[in-house]
């Protein structure tokens, strides 16, 4: 290879992989299988275009597939790449070509030159001074101050799916231009974090992710398009020596644990930014294909289950180890809380594509020891219609529930046939849980996510408008089952404007009350607005950032999303003590389901109405809910006492009302002379009563036949 020399050096050893400083310099390990030769790139400077020395590591260096070497006098803050020799025969999978610069997959932190170019990987031509490059960090070199991952209970916890960038890059967010976007940014509005109550954030996509991989003039903004799996993004830091980001995040991670808030990671393990035949190699491609990604039966075709041009072989053993290593490694020295798994049911297939029934890299996930306490959640489908949601594997594993989403925007478009599933959902998708005897929280509810439309979109628009996207708004989902509210985007029509406020108050009820565990996205707690655009990757701009003037235009949303979530956090957490289960929590239950009359549920098709009341023990109240998602406005009978006395019913909610008496202290809530109580057209009540002896129990229990869903 070109400028390779064999200056005298120690050879190093196999583990641990990746770039490991100790005293006196750093061991640097590869693993390829098929590779004849590596050269190990030394650069003093991210912007230079040629390596200041180039190491080549020989077979007589390699132990198995491993190719290591150790060199003296370097350490921390070394930026780094590698060449790999071997076949150029797409026909075997082996795309091998010693010209470009490839990032080591264990590497620690990336660097990014300010002409980084991924076309430049597209080509056979050497990219030494285009490419992005590795660089050594030593973790231990970081001062925690007694950190270390929260591990709150699941019925306490409520994830706010947040964009690191997005959260502060709007100017309205008051920060500097160096704060703005990044991690340290995310720290100054903790504060904001704190006062809305949520426990745990969950940030997008933060493994090193190429920006260029979006349509031409548009960028990148989601961060689904990985590279380094080990390294957070550099684009989010606001610090731009090399090692700048590892710290930022971990002092952002540090805050956050500080404020009781913890970190959820959204990891991308099913595909890489190198997509597929025509696509850069930047790493896995140029050290070895065929190890890394699921290939055709045509070796020169990648398998495509994520829709992204490539799928990664995660349970080939050597992919396998790299995912776990990967976790450990954010577990463990980035003390990161918990996980989301993008499109988890590709990590369920084979080198051939087809479905394991135990799939290793999952059961190596939920058994392994350092991550025993670790949040796992799963996106329990994948691109290619493998849909898992009930039954994903593992005794660990939480799963989105696209059915909730789904059933709770049908119910409140009052569809026809809409009931039963939404009963279902409302107490924790039984129907679909029950048979795995897990606890309420396997359940992670909610109705809007970063795909698809905001929560202020959802009762805005009942088409997407994607056109800035560059695709003539072809991409995106179709099945949006949302409800304009009698105008297509922004109105002035204050009639229009007040049902769209009740709407998303009638979805923020339910996503925060149901049984599950509950997940809002940033910025729906203030109607944040993507103008229609229902697939925003690559909007990085006022589309997607949080606009920070919405928290006082929308005060009434904000407070009653605050007010709601500050009672969730009440909720008892015995069940979750004692590991009962969803089924045993619900037989145990002191409930009853109603329609307008007590006690006589409708679960016909075209019944758009319910009732619901339960007891909740540890505080001795009752609880009544009424859901009218009706265009007609109905009289609903409150439930009495078990010995025929009516009870002392308040009010807490009634989303039909104005701020601030749609939502109250829950201490406050005002008491209703009525024995029945309308409920308008397109709302929600919330009503509570005391039970101080444990006497005034509703007076009808479960039916088996009549009064379940």
């Amino acid at each position: 290879m070109e400028g390779a020399i064999s200056a005298p050096r120690r050879i190093g050893s196999s583990s641990p992989l990746g770039a490991t400083a100790v005293d006196g310099g750093v061991n640097f390990s590869l693993f390829s299988r098929t590779a004849t030769g590596v050269e190990l790139l030394l650069f003093d400077r991210v912007d230079d275009s040629r390596p200041s020395r180039s190491i080549r590591i020989g077979p007589d260096a390699r132990t198995y597939h491993y190719w290591h070497t150790f060199v003296p006098g370097i350490g921390a803050g070394q930026i780094y790449a590698y060449r790999v020799e071997g076949p150029w025969n797409p026909a075997a999978g082996l795309r091998f070509n010693p010209r470009k610069v490839l990032l080591d997959p264990y590497g620690r932190a990336v660097v990014v030159p300010r002409n980084y170019n991924r076309e430049a990987a597209c080509t056979p031509e050497d990219n030494a001074a285009t490419s992005m490059k590795s660089v050594v960090v030593d973790p231990s070199t970081y001062s925690w101050e007694g950190d270390s991952p929260l591990q709150l209970p699941a019925a306490r916890t409520i994830i706010y799916e947040a964009h690191v960038r997005g959260f502060t890059r709007h100017p309205s967010s008051g920060l500097s231009d160096t704060l703005r976007g990044t991690y340290a940014g995310l720290i100054q509005k903790i504060p904001y974090l704190q006062q809305l109550g949520i426990t745990a954030v969950e940030l997008l996509p933060v493994f090193q992710f190429d920006a260029q991989d979006a349509p031409p003039g548009l960028v990148n903004y989601w961060g689904y398009q990985p590279i380094s799996f080990f390294s957070p993004h550099r684009g989010y830091s606001s610090r731009r020596d090399p090692l700048g980001p590892v710290d930022e995040f971990r002092d952002m991670v540090k805050a956050l644990h500080r404020a009781g808030i913890e970190v959820i990671l959204d990891v991308v393990f099913n595909h890489t930014t190198e997509g597929g035949a025509p696509g850069p190699t930047l790493s896995f491609r140029g050290i070895d294909n065929p190890t890394y990604y699921i290939l055709e039966q045509d070796r020169s075709r990648y398998a495509d289950y994520s829709g992204c041009g490539n799928t990664l072989n995660a349970n080939n053993p050597i992919v396998r180890r790299m995912i776990v290593d990967s976790l450990r490694y954010w577990v463990q020295q980035m003390h990161v809380d918990g996980f989301r798994f993008d499109l988890a049911s590709i990590l369920a297939r084979d080198s051939s594509g087809q479905v394991l029934p135990n799939p290793p890299v999952l059961w190596d996930i939920e058994s392994d020891p350092v991550l025993a306490g670790t949040k796992l959640f799963a996106e329990a489908w994948d691109a290619a219609g493998l849909y898992q949601v009930g039954t994903f594997v593992g005794d660990s594993w939480k799963e989105w529930n696209g059915h909730f989403r789904d059933d709770v925007r049908s119910f409140f478009r009052a569809e026809k046939g809409s009931i039963r599933k939404f009963a279902d959902r409302f107490v924790g998708s039984h129907q679909i849980y029950a048979h795995k005897e897990r606890e309420p929280e396997q359940s992670v509810n909610f109705v809007t996510c970063h795909d698809g439309f905001t929560l202020n979109d959802l009762v805005s628009y009942e088409q997407k408008h994607n056109e800035s996207n560059g695709e003539q708004n072809r991409d995106g989902a179709n099945d949006h089952r949302s409800w304009n509210c009698g105008a297509e985007g922004p109105t002035a029509k204050p009639a229009i404007e007040k049902l769209r406020s009740r709407q998303v108050k009638n979805f923020l009820t339910t996503t925060l009350l149901s049984l599950g565990l509950p997940m809002i996205v940033m910025g729906d707690e203030v109607r944040r607005t993507q103008n229609g655009n229902n697939n925003a990757y690559c909007q990085d701009n006022d589309t997607s950032w949080f606009d920070w003037s919405l928290v006082q235009k929308h005060s009434d949303i904000h407070r009653f999303a605050s007010l709601l979530i500050e009672r969730r956090l009440l909720r008892s957490v015995e069940h979750e003590r004692r590991r009962l289960t969803l089924s045993q929590l619900i037989n145990q239950a002191q409930k009853s389901w109603h329609g307008p009359t007590l006690n006589q549920p409708d679960w016909g098709d075209d019944s758009h109405s319910l009732a619901f009341t339960a007891m909740l023990q540890n505080e001795k109240l009752l609880v009544h809910a009424i859901f009218n998602p009706h265009w007609e406005s109905h009289v609903f009978e409150m439930p009495i006492s078990s010995n025929g006395q009516h009870l002392a019913w308040r009010r807490w909610i009634d989303t039909s009302l104005d701020s601030p008496n749609d939502i109250v202290n829950w201490e406050a809530a005002p008491l209703i002379s009525s024995h029945s109580y309308l409920a308008e057209a397109r709302s929600v009540v919330v009503l509570i009563a005391s039970s101080r002896h444990g006497t005034d129990t509703p007076t009808n229990k479960d039916r088996e036949v009549d009064d379940s869903p």
